[in-house]
């Protein structure tokens, strides 16, 4: 494979030629109202790479630039992105004389709405996340909708998670090697630092990196291209957070070759949307270049951002239609404040050095290492010889009484009751949250004096990154150029449990009380530890990573035809080094386990075809082979060293068709796509009833800790997507969007349980193959697969605008359990079917849950003034006008995993171990109000 690569290229690089260089371009950049010159608008031909900035007096000038026609675009924040069509002749210099530029007064909405939802904070963090188009500097209309229209509904451009985009800083990819995923909270709070982006769609080029699928999202902070001044703001809303302060200074390059920006925000709840979640993020940037001269640029930036928040509980309709939908099972109150159980804090700084080489007029190279430290800690209550402190615990609720027939009481006037269940009900009711005062009081009157029965931890990681990257862009000719680049990888992430609060006991015991003798003891090294606050204890080891990857791309620019080629080669090398001796796993848990290598490629190209320069056909393709992330690799990463079994690299193929129209008054584009993900592996854990043991039913005692392992899964998306905006008058504007998808399992993966109570010195890998999961043709959960929007926009001379769209989504699927969908779930060990499990019946029952589908209005608007250099203003907007209920997404509990426990738990309408839900928010207000100067 290798040998193909190189042999590829040097067919491809001996075919190049040299063509002469161009003539040359200049002009001037003035603000249109004030007709002040407007320093570090970044000037862009398309698809040639060539850039240039504007020095203080507004002007640019551009040398050697191919002849013919060309496509020359400005962009500066807070200004509506000005393209240029120029006409090069050769042998002559063009002047275009002044450009200028109007101010964007809805430029607001975006930079003040660029805030993470609870879905993109979450523990999954697979929402959508938003990547844009064709020679696009900014989203398009379709993505517009996407992010803030659809993006609260957890709506998914194509059907795909965010680990199939490329998130870029500088271009060192932010996503990472644990998930594939970007951690949005590492930059959170930092719009006005990191709203210089360049996106792509789909598998279309980015001149940074090969990319995924899902398209590419490159954050530039580079600090001479920031607009010059000064920014205050202030926000509130009732969302995640309830406060926001924001501040930004940016100066500009001075005349000693120094420019930097500074920017810092805080934003803050005492509680969200949802009850008891609570919300602290503080956030600062620092970016500072310094120009040696007109060849070498040095930039230093540095992020850090804090975040600390409460989670909100799903929860199952029983819970719902007791609680109402805002319920949050994970707080309770403690001396007069809501304290949260479950709260997720983040704190991963990054700094790094950027080097910006311009070789030549035609050849630049950007070399930039980072270096990432920091943690993430997701809090939880654990418990020993004690009830569980949940509130929810299937125990505490009606359902758990409604199951069993002895409960039920006939009356003489043969009225059927269920007084157990009544009176649980009403326990529920009147305690309905966690119950802080009780755990104390359990732990001072524990029977052990000083040891803890209750205890306040948190699932840790210490990650420590070191990136490095070399991207070069050059021009080989007129109407070829190419994009080059090599990245390298080092992780080391240390994974334990960590012990935040005693709850007023002395210490805690680290065994596990569901074990005895040597399988209690968390480390053989150091057995029957008592923990006290600040120690590891539980689970203790290390993820190591090294990833390198490099990427060659061609763009080839003709008068009716552009058309590019890719590839990409990478290397991915994961390992597990454990920290403790598990008693259950005493000969593969402690040292260094194996090295597991991925080794990868990929290939892309496309093709856009100019019918007129307002009409265009775009087609772009793919096939890619990408390393599982690190998190799939180690079947049950915190007790011992095993390797997934089957586990192997996925495979990627997508492709996209558009029509694409750009003109004064109309822009529009139609796009339909299909992609495919094979070979996926996904991991999960749970308690499972009616799996190893089939005589015990109902009770709930016969229960084991499950890890589930699901290999050679297969996912299909199909669909189009629809962007138009057509200009009505100078001042009012109608905007659509569309996307209808199908997104589907395609075909029946295996499943494979780890059950740690099968576990013996001879049987280190205590494995059950389940055989396939009939999941073929499922729907992939968790998002909306048909989104409509339809807005109308209204920009008045005088600097004020209001917008409203409707938005209509539909085809939202639940998240449906592998293990009930085997023939375990069926059929027992002697291979004889459960009595009355008909194939209709069955049939009935693994029926895929579809949601109701649901309208949202959202309403905005803005107003701005200027006087002399200082600009004041306000952006407002109101999402889910109607107050709309809906399900964003839900999973099936897995715990009754054969028919007959399944019944069980559902044979009188209200299960204990029910589906549960997560819901959007009702109506929500987001305002705004900020001083430029």
């Amino acid at each position: 494979m290798k040998r193909l690569i190189l042999s590829i290229l040097l067919v491809m690089s001996v075919s190049f030629t040299y063509a002469q260089s161009g003539t040359g371009v200049s002009g001037q950049v003035l603000d249109s109202k004030t007709q002040k010159p407007l320093q570090s608008v970044i000037a862009t031909f398309q698809n040639i790479d060539l850039t240039e900035l504007t020095n203080a007096e507004g002007k640019f000038t551009f040398t050697n630039v191919p002849a013919g026609s060309q496509l020359l675009l400005f962009k500066i924040q807070g200004y509506k992105d000005q393209l240029v069509n120029v006409d090069v002749e050769t042998g002559k210099i063009l002047d275009l004389g002044v450009i200028v530029m109007e101010e964007d007064i809805t430029d607001e909405q975006q930079l003040s709405l660029v805030t993470l939802t609870d879905n993109d904070l979450g523990d999954d963090n697979s929402g959508s996340e938003n990547t844009s188009g064709l020679l696009q500097a900014t989203r398009d209309n379709y993505q517009q909708a996407a992010a803030f229209n659809w993006g609260q509904a957890r709506f998914r451009i194509r059907g795909l998670d965010n680990e199939y985009g490329t998130t870029m800083i500088n271009g060192i990819v932010m996503n990472k090697i644990y998930d594939g995923r970007p951690q949005w909270s590492n930059w959170g709070g930092l719009n006005d630092a990191t709203r210089n982006q360049e996106f792509t769609m789909g598998s279309a080029p980015s001149d940074y990196t090969f990319g995924g699928i899902l398209g590419t999202q490159e954050i530039n902070t580079r600090a001479s291209i920031y607009r010059k001044g000064s920014r205050i703001s202030f926000s509130g809303t009732n969302t995640n957070y309830t406060g926001r302060v924001m501040g930004t200074h940016v100066s500009g390059m001075n005349t000693n070759g120094w420019a930097f920006v500074v920017s810092a925000s805080r934003r803050w709840a005492e509680e969200g949307y949802f009850e008891g979640t609570d919300y602290d993020a503080n956030s600062l940037f620092v970016s500072v270049e310094k120009k040696i001269n007109d060849k070498h640029s040095l930039n230093f930036t540095s992020i850090f951002a804090q975040n600390s928040r409460g989670k909100s509980s799903p929860n199952t309709k029983e819970v719902n239609d007791l609680m109402g939908i805002e319920y949050n099972s994970y707080w309770g109150w403690q001396d007069g404040r809501k304290r949260n159980s479950r709260d997720k804090d983040i704190e991963e700084p990054i700094n790094m050095l950027s080097h910006y080489w311009k070789i030549s007029d035609k050849t630049r190279l950007n070399t930039n290492v980072a270096y990432q430290v920091g943690y993430v800690g997701n809090s939880r209550l654990d418990f020993q010889l004690g009830n569980n402190p949940d509130p929810t615990y299937y125990r505490n609720l009606p359902s758990y009484y409604l199951n069993f027939p002895d409960n039920y009481v006939t009356d003489i006037n043969g009225v059927v009751t269920n007084p157990s269940a009544d009176a649980a009900r009403t326990y529920f009711l009147n305690n309905s949250q966690i119950d802080w005062t009780a755990m104390y009081l359990a732990n001072q009157n524990s029977s052990m004096p000083g040891r803890s029965v209750y205890a306040l931890y948190e699932d840790r990681n210490d990650d420590k990154q070191f990136s490095a990257n070399s991207v070069l862009f050059s021009s080989l000719a007129d109407n070829i150029s190419l994009n080059a680049g090599a990245s390298f990888k080092k992780l080391k992430s240390h994974n334990y449990q960590k012990m935040l609060d005693l709850l007023g006991g002395a210490y805690f015991s680290d065994i596990d009380i569901f074990y005895t003798g040597d399988a209690s003891q968390s480390d053989l090294n150091n057995p029957n530890r008592q923990i006290v606050e600040g120690d590891e204890y539980g689970y203790n080891y290390n993820l190591m990573a090294n990833v390198i990857d490099a990427f060659t791309q061609f763009k080839f620019r003709y008068k009716k035809t552009d058309f590019y080629l890719a590839q990409t080669f990478s290397r991915s090398e994961y390992q597990r080094e454990g920290l403790y001796r598990n008693g259950i796993y005493a000969n593969n848990s402690f040292g260094k386990g194996a090295k597991v290598t991925f080794e990868n490629f990929g290939f892309k190209g496309g093709l856009t075809y100019k019918i007129t320069g307002q009409h265009l056909l775009d087609f772009n393709a793919a096939y890619l082979s990408k390393a599982p992330g690190m998190r799939n690799v180690f079947s049950n990463a915190r007790l011992n060293n095993n390797i997934t079994p089957d586990i192997d690299s996925e495979r990627i193929s997508s492709m996209d068709a558009s029509y694409i129209i750009r003109m004064p008054k109309l822009k529009l584009r139609l796009t339909g796509f299909m992609s495919k993900i094979q070979n996926a592996t996904e991991l999960s854990f749970f308690y499972g009833e009616g799996l190893f043991d089939e005589d015990a039913v109902g009770d709930g005692n016969e229960d084991s800790f499950i890890s589930e392992i699901v290999t050679g899964m297969d996912k299909k998306q199909i669909g189009g997507e629809l962007g138009v905006e057509y200009q009505i008058t100078s001042t009012i504007k109608l905007i659509g969007a569309a996307s209808y998808g199908q997104y589907t399992y395609d075909n029946n993966p295996n499943v494979k349980l780890n059950d740690d109570a099968q576990a013996s010195p001879t049987n280190t890998n205590p494995l059950t193959d389940f055989g396939p999961a009939y999941m073929k043709d499922y729907r992939l959960p968790g998002m909306p697969q048909q989104a409509y929007s339809f807005g109308v926009e209204y920009r008045d001379p005088h600097f004020w605008w209001i917008g409203a769209n409707v938005n209509y989504l539909a085809d939202s699927y639940l998240d449906v359990s592998n293990i009930l969908r085997t023939s375990n779930f069926v059929v027992e060990s002697d291979g004889i079917g459960y009595a009355g499990a008909t194939p209709d019946v069955v049939r009935n029952i693994l029926r895929q849950e579809k949601f109701d589908p649901y309208t949202l209005l959202n309403v905005t608007g803005g107003k701005s003034w200027k006087i002399k250099n200082t600009t004041f203003g306000f952006f407002a907007s109101i999402n889910n006008v109607l107050d709309t209920t809906y399900k964003t997404g839900g999973f099936e509990q897995s715990r009754k995993a054969n028919f007959p426990e399944y019944q069980a738990d559902n044979a009188y309408g209200t299960p204990s171990f029910g589906s549960k839900y997560f819901y959007g928010y009702g109506r929500t207000y987001f305002v705004n109000l900020y001083v430029n100067f």
